[in-house]
């Protein structure tokens, strides 16, 4: 088996390797486990780390939050790849503009940071189906993260594209990666499939060659330590405030009874949930555990230092008993804001690392300016079933049964189903999925007027009315697929038939919509056929910032509208969901704005939009409250 993953994956890119970077000679990073350290250049080395994801900050600002964090005194930097976000069309692969981590990398060394690098495949995150890309789901009987032969084809073909990338930027070649995780936290998921991992060692060293040091992480519990470690592989822990630091490093030890102490997330916040408050975490704990474990030798990452965006629809969710999707602000209460300032708490931290090791000099750099614009009235454009042929040019597809997005080859954002109502309904009649087909949440419309939301695992069923041969359209939003646990086969659509009362709806049109490539053309900005006919459920607005000479950060809010998605100058900012909370404001980062051209809003309100129809541009995130 092993054999037959090097072959695939050599030759799928005829790859020879790669030739180290001149003047590496004496450079070292290794493990030390006769005095329980690591070995930088064979000294005794502790690293001070914190997590950033380039994926969630504009590349405009990569340098200013390396820098932040270089400031603060740290010396590494830990980094997420997320593969979907690279190869989101299987077999196509991109690596410029937000996505260049090669020049990622290149800043962390100007900057002078080390970096520890979680290449995945797989990388939780709270990203989108855990940094998977939702293609693999085309495989119907795939079983992802295990030694699945279709699965492990597609991750050999990635990572024989990602890893001869990274291995110049290895720090034995002159570069400034010191270690590698393979897989993430794989103790946690429930197949424990050791040849899985031999076989990503087996990669891993083919591709990045016997130097590095290749590590695992996984969570404070004997379960998840014994299956998500390997031989070969050095085993870290992860943990946050509310665990006894001895008791943690002792289950570390029970798998690595010599080498370095390594927290490799140490939690300085956490994530949130639409409908659950804010998540905070207490600076002064933070703080102070941190100095505990350096003052035990221990190497720490601090996951996150900052957290970011995650734009457009790369939010990831959870399912444990209950689906439960991700904001899109991925702030974290982390040092960092989710704009990249600095906080109380980056203050509390550094002057705990000033205790053990000599911090750059100079202040620290300052937030970015931020702008209260105000506020701008939108107009509206029309429901989308008004613009069905701008979204959908290619037209619908025919079908007996629903389809799903995957069959669609639409991973991402909505689709249109439509079919004709079989029967008048002399009553207010039960549209409902039985067995919970709706993922994710499905605005559902009559001949155009809007009835109403079905929604995974919350509302089943909804009354309708009206006449045979009316127009039933079901809009599907993927609200994002599972990134953590044994649900990430997430399939997204109406995957099981929709009754109305006692039968079954069938004979579909499906309308695959692509929002995001009309409004990146420029739609709807200069269409001249506006709706002005107030309307519920999905409609479209827009409206323009006007420039003032600044383009500033600044934070946008919706009040009193319900729940959809934003585009500025064709940039998806994300989804907002006012009534749901906690979220209130959306992050809109300054080089997005013209300072010369009028600044292109539009948005897509799926449920009702104000009267007033205004939104505010404010020079301030509001994160915590709940509907």
């Amino acid at each position: 088996m092993e054999l037959e993953i090097l072959h695939v994956a050599s030759s799928s890119t005829m790859i020879e390797r790669q030739t180290d970077r001149q003047g590496s000679e004496g450079r070292s990073f290794s493990i030390d486990y006769k005095n329980n350290c690591f070995l930088k250049d064979g000294k005794p080395f502790q690293y001070i780390s914190g997590s950033i994801h380039y994926s969630r900050i504009p590349r405009f600002y990569w340098q200013d939050r390396l820098l932040k964090i270089y400031m603060a005194g740290l010396n590494a930097v830990q980094v997420y790849v997320p593969w979907n976000f690279h190869e989101p069309v299987m077999g196509v692969q991109n690596f410029t503009g937000d996505r260049d981590l090669e020049h990622f990398l290149d800043l962390a060394n100007q900057t002078g940071l080390l970096v520890i690098l979680r290449p995945g495949p797989y990388i939780d995150a709270e990203w989108e189906m855990g940094g998977l890309p939702a293609w693999l789901l085309l495989q119907q009987n795939i079983t992802l993260r295990t030694a699945d032969l279709g699965y492990m084809e597609a991750v050999s073909n990635w990572l024989s594209v990602l890893l001869p990338k990274v291995r110049p930027w290895l720090y034995v070649n002159g570069g400034n990666i010191i270690s590698v995780q393979v897989e993430n936290e794989y103790g946690s998921y429930y197949a424990c499939d050791y040849n899985y991992l031999r076989l990503l060692r087996v990669l891993f060293r083919f591709f990045l060659g016997e130097d590095v040091v290749l590590f695992t992480t996984d969570g404070n519990t004997d379960g998840e330590m014994r299956c998500g470690t390997l031989q070969g592989l050095y085993a870290t822990v992860d943990f946050g405030t509310d665990t006894n630091i001895t008791e943690a490093f002792d289950r570390q030890r029970s798998i690595e009874p010599a080498g370095p102490l390594v927290n490799s997330e140490f939690y300085t916040g956490w994530l949130d949930h639409w409908g659950e408050p804010h998540a905070s975490v207490d600076a002064t704990r933070v703080s102070r555990m941190l100095g505990q474990m350096l003052a035990m030798g221990a190497n720490v990452n601090m996951y996150m230092f900052e957290g970011g965006t995650n734009f457009g629809y790369w939010n990831g969710a959870d399912h444990d008993t209950k689906y439960r999707p991700v904001l899109t602000s991925y702030d974290y209460d982390a040092p960092l804001s989710e704009a990249g300032d600095p906080t109380e708490k980056l203050l509390a931290i550094r002057d705990v690392i000033k205790q053990f090791r000599e911090i750059p000099s100079g202040p620290m750099p300052p937030a970015t300016p931020k702008f209260a614009y105000g506020f701008v009235t939108l107009r509206q454009v029309g429901n989308l079933t008004s613009v069905l042929s701008t979204l959908s040019p290619g037209g619908s597809v025919k079908s007996k049964i629903p389809l799903s997005f995957e069959e669609l080859k639409q991973f991402y954002g909505y689709i249109l189903y439509r079919t004709l109502l079989p029967r008048d309904l002399l009553a207010p009649t039960q549209l409902f999925s039985p067995l919970d087909g709706i993922h994710d949440r499905a605005y559902v419309s009559v001949n155009g007027v809007y009835q109403g939301v079905l929604e995974r695992d919350t509302s089943l069923a909804l009354n309708i009315s009206g006449e045979q041969g009316d127009t039933l359209d079901v809009l599907v939003e993927n609200m994002g697929r599972v990134d953590f646990g044994s649900e990430m086969k997430d399939y997204k659509g109406i995957l099981k038939n929709l009754f109305l009362g006692e039968d079954v709806l069938k004979d579909w049109l499906i309308f695959p919509l692509d929002i995001d490539r009309a409004v990146s053309d420029g739609w709807p900005h200069g269409d001249n056929s506006l709706q002005t006919e107030p309307s519920a459920g999905p409609t479209f607005y827009m409206g323009t910032l006007k420039p003032n000479g600044l383009a500033s950060d600044t934070f946008l809010k919706l009040y009193q509208w319900t729940k959809g998605q934003v585009w500025i100058n064709g940039v998806n900012l994300g989804r907002y969901w006012m009534c749901r909370g906690p979220q209130q404001t959306l992050y809109v980062p300054g080089p997005l704005l013209s300072t010369t051209r009028p600044n292109n809003i539009t948005v897509l309100e799926l449920e009702a939009a104000p009267e007033h129809l205004r939104v505010l541009f404010m020079d301030r995130p509001q994160l915590g409250a709940t509907g």
